[in-house]
């Protein structure tokens, strides 16, 4: 028995370590991170999956953890690879790892995270770019500062318009007058002011509701501007209106005005200034250029249409009904520059992880994206919040960037690709006892085999890639020892809806042949209807009890907040022949991630999901009340290892739990009674000493 299968796993110790990966997983494990994707699972915690399903009972799991593996003739398959976490920490200890995924977005990212990446070659790609295009970028980002001295803009700001719908005059968006504050008010409390009179730019203290522009002198709240959540009043004739209903009226995309520029001075100070007519100007020729090129056939930018969906309806409502329409014509132009000049570079290695650097670049340069302030990145990609929100301020950042941009193809360069490249190198692990990491792997190959493995044949510590459906692999039969994955959750995030915004970017070619406008597959497993995701993920897991070996492991990771999650989950393990033998409650994300910071009560464990072929379990199922018990042990453990857990958190893992006692798909309904139940088998959070109470 291995040891993820008995409760000794050490799901405390692993959540400790996830706790802290999670607040800079792009830095404790940048390799996942080159590009965009989401639900992007934590490294430590699928290494300790991965030990945990190799280890026998009885293993010194902390210390096994930060040993060097190597487990030749182990083969590890993740059906729905995303950004590759299975297949790269699969590769660390040593197994041959093989990934699957429908979404091309994905494949490539990783195709590109894991094969061919040389320093030297990269360095020289990026440094011929920066001396050629990158200089013409820059050009587009040069103003004059506050003395008239030429100088770098980081930062434009717009504002969205949209007609008065009585006068027909147009109206910005602002929600405040604030246009910037530091990430840390209480430190550092001073905010931008936009004066609403005169358009000046002049600083304040957060949280003051009177501010004095002494430009013009004119009084005002700068907290509270015109456009308050879904209506806006018109400053010409006080017309109160639903913004959403003038938008969709124009016909077309709200018009974006631009009012204001951080510049980065000789001296290397920043500079909040209003935008000046010859800003207005430059941005005209970028868009005349812009015009010019594109019709003489130069510059390729995207075509495709968006499609009505969950993730995009929102977008769609304000006219953005094109990829094209989410970027102003600067960004364009710079951005179809910057592509064209990659293209052209002759190492094919360089090219293919510069490709995919700009393709990750897109989600900080375009109309979706806002300002953070100071004091951490400035920019917020457009992701955030993991729909397409049309951004009322957008900010357009410097495309090529400079030493203190965010956002931009040089710093994301030096931040995503070279830190990546020094992983590969020198793979580390973090230590719970706050040191950065220890080295514990051998180096990455470097290299994804080809092709895809049908015959069966897998090489020692190979990585192979493939992307399609995984409900009908290829792969032989009971072929695979491990199936790990993380597969997609049984929500309204729609994956494909959303990387479809950079595989508009992916397909262009100068002979555009025919091939899909979009990511989304008739197969992809992520549906909001409950009966629909089971039958998907039931097609998936059964073609993953095929190709597993008998005495293998299939180990998953998940949550859901309602009973309907569960029982759909439920019926698609039970259906596939497999039954759950444990169920292990490990800390997942950070608790500020967007949109959890939201939500009352948000869930902050994964489940880590363990089961067997039918044929391989043996024994009773525990009853309900037994698994309830267990329960309740595994969260005074959480507890006792010093994690608050919410009511969510409580309820997924007695959730879990409720799994092991399952073994027909029709028992799934014990969800439905577990959660009228919740109230009494929830698991308070335990006393506060007396000695604490009377300190607070």
């Amino acid at each position: 028995m291995r040891i993820i299968e008995t409760d000794n796993f050490p799901f405390e110790f692993l959540s400790k370590l996830a706790e802290r990966e999670s607040w800079r997983k792009e830095i404790h494990r940048p390799i996942y991170h080159i590009h965009k994707w989401w639900a992007n699972r934590l490294g430590s915690v699928f290494r300790g999956i991965l030990l945990g399903a190799i280890l026998p009972d009885g293993s010194d799991f902390e210390r096994e953890f930060y040993k060097t593996h190597s487990e030749p003739g182990l083969t590890v398959f993740d059906p729905f690879m995303g950004s590759g976490t299975t297949v790269g920490e699969a590769h660390k200890l040593g197994l041959t790892a093989l990934g699957r995924d429908i979404n091309p977005v994905a494949v490539q990212s990783v195709r590109t995270a894991l094969g061919p990446m040389e320093r030297d070659a990269l360095l020289d790609a990026f440094d011929g770019l920066e001396r050629g295009v990158g200089q013409d970028i820059k050009g587009l980002y040069r103003s004059r500062d506050s003395k008239g001295r030429l100088c770098d803009v980081l930062y434009f700001f717009w504002v969205m318009q949209v007609p008065c719908v009585s006068c027909r005059a147009s109206v910005d968006l602002f929600p405040s007058w604030v246009i910037a504050r530091n990430a840390y008010p209480d430190r550092k409390p001073e905010v931008q002011v936009l004066c609403p009179g005169c358009g000046h730019v002049f600083p304040s203290a957060n949280g003051h509701t009177l501010a004095q522009c002494g430009n013009c002198g004119c009084k005002f709240d700068p907290t509270r501007a015109n456009a308050q959540g879904a209506k806006t009043t018109c400053p010409h004739c006080a017309q109160t209106f639903k913004i959403l209903d003038a938008a969709a009226a124009l016909g077309a995309r709200p018009a974006f005005r631009l009012y204001a520029k951080l510049v980065l001075t000789a001296t290397g100070e920043k500079e909040y200034l209003p935008a000046r007519p010859e800003d207005q100007q430059k941005y005209q020729l970028a868009v005349n250029r812009l015009q010019e090129e594109g019709a003489q056939g130069e510059l390729l930018v995207p075509t495709a249409a968006l499609r009505d969906g969950y993730n995009t309806r929102q977008a769609m409502s304000y006219n953005f009904t094109t990829w094209r329409s989410f970027f102003n014509d600067r960004q364009l132009l710079a951005l179809a520059w910057l592509r064209r000049a990659i293209l052209e570079i002759e190492d094919s290695p360089a090219r293919d992880s510069l490709l995919t650097l700009f393709s990750g670049v897109l989600e900080f340069n375009n109309l979706f994206a806002s300002y953070k302030g100071e004091g951490t990145g400035a920019v917020r990609h457009m992701f955030s919040h993991h729909i397409l929100r049309p951004e009322r301020t957008p900010i357009e950042a410097n495309v090529w960037g400079t030493p203190k941009s965010s956002g931009s193809f040089s710093n994301l360069f030096r931040s995503r690709l070279l830190r990546t490249i020094d992983y590969r190198l020198a793979p580390t692990e973090i230590r719970s006892g706050g040191h950065n990491g220890q080295l514990c792997a051998l180096p990455f190959t470097g290299r994804v085999e080809e092709p895809w493995p049908t015959g069966g044949r897998y090489s020692d510590r190979a990585i192979y890639l493939s992307c399609g459906d995984s409900s009908a692999t290829g792969l032989p039969d009971a072929s695979i020892d491990l199936v790990v994955t993380d597969p997609p959750f049984f929500d309204n995030v729609h994956y494909s809806e959303l990387a479809d915004f950079f595989y508009a970017w992916q397909l262009l070619t100068p002979t555009s042949p025919a091939q899909p406008t979009t990511t989304r597959n008739d197969c992809e497993v992520q549906d909001a209807d409950a009966a629909s995701f089971a039958t998907k993920l039931e097609g998936v897991l059964q073609e993953c009890r095929r190709i597993l070996k008998d005495d293998g492991l299939l180990v998953f990771t998940y949550h859901h907040s309602r009973d309907e999650g569960w029982k759909a989950v439920a019926e698609a393990v039970l259906g596939a022949g497999l039954l759950v033998v444990n169920s292990l409650p490990v800390k997942a994300e950070m608790s500020v991630a967007a949109p959890k910071s939201q939500a009352k009560e948000p869930i902050q464990l994964d489940i880590v999901v363990v089961c067997r072929k039918r044929t391989g379990c043996k024994g009773e199922a525990p009853s309900a009340e037994a698994a309830m018990e267990i329960g309740r042990h595994k969260i005074d453990r959480l507890h006792a290892a010093g994690f608050e857990l919410s009511r969510n958190d409580q309820r997924v893992v007695l959730f879990g739990q409720l799994l092991t006692t399952l073994r027909s798909p029709d028992e799934a309904t014990c969800f439905s009674r577990a959660e009228a139940e919740f109230e009494e088998v929830a698991c308070p959070p335990p006393p506060v000493a007396p000695q604490l109470q009377l300190e607070l």
